[in-house]
């Protein structure tokens, strides 16, 4: 199972274009939790940093979700990174190795910031001039870029979403074992987890 998994996330690299480099320093690849560990409701969010809906469900929705359901501690997030296309599965490396402190921060950057960095001539350079607010220099994303486990892991993660829950696009959302696709309004997540609780 191993061998297939590394043999689809690298056929899924060749197709993105990605260049396979020398491994380097670069932080750990995990998972990342916003909210109460021990809320009692887990909402799984696989989403793609190039794609439109879902920067605005993380400008638009999300802090709404945040006040009402994270903060109160009724559920916390799971940010899973799905991929889309090359530029995507670099900017999901650079949020990884921002680390756990400025994880969400980044993320919430670059997100933010999408149309200008992910539509321009040079994607890399742009995220690395929206990173850099972070704290992360270009030298750090140049690191993080050329390590291959961590790419490896963001591929798995998205390939494990497509085959336990039938992701196939983003937004999808994943809310006690239901696969739901597509974004929402804060009000769909509200009495959701509501409903849950109850």
């Amino acid at each position: 199972m191993l061998k297939a998994v590394k043999f689809f996330a690298g056929a899924f690299l060749l197709a993105l274009g990605v260049i396979a480099a020398q491994p380097s320093q670069a932080a750990e690849w995990k998972e990342h939790v916003l909210g109460d560990s021990d809320a009692p409701v887990t909402i799984i969010e696989y989403a793609s940093l190039t794609c439109p809906h879902c920067a605005s469900f993380h400008t638009e929705v999300l802090p709404e979700i945040k006040e009402k359901l994270i903060d109160t501690g009724k559920a916390k997030m799971i940010f899973r990174d799905y991929p889309l296309d090359g530029i995507a599965l670099r900017a999901a490396a650079v949020a990884q190795c921002a680390g756990d402190d400025r994880y969400f921060g980044v993320l919430s950057m670059l997100f933010k910031s999408q149309l200008t960095w992910a539509r321009s001539e040079d994607p890399i350079e742009g995220i690395k001039q929206v990173v850099r607010f972070g704290g992360m220099n270009g030298d750090a994303v140049d690191a993080c870029l050329a390590d291959e486990a961590m790419i490896d892991a963001i591929v798995a993660s998205r390939m494990k979403g497509e085959q336990e829950y039938n992701v196939s696009s983003t937004p999808s959302f994943i809310i006690d074992g239901e696969t739901i696709a597509g974004a929402r309004d804060a009000e769909f997540f509200i009495d959701k987890v509501e409903d849950l609780i109850d």
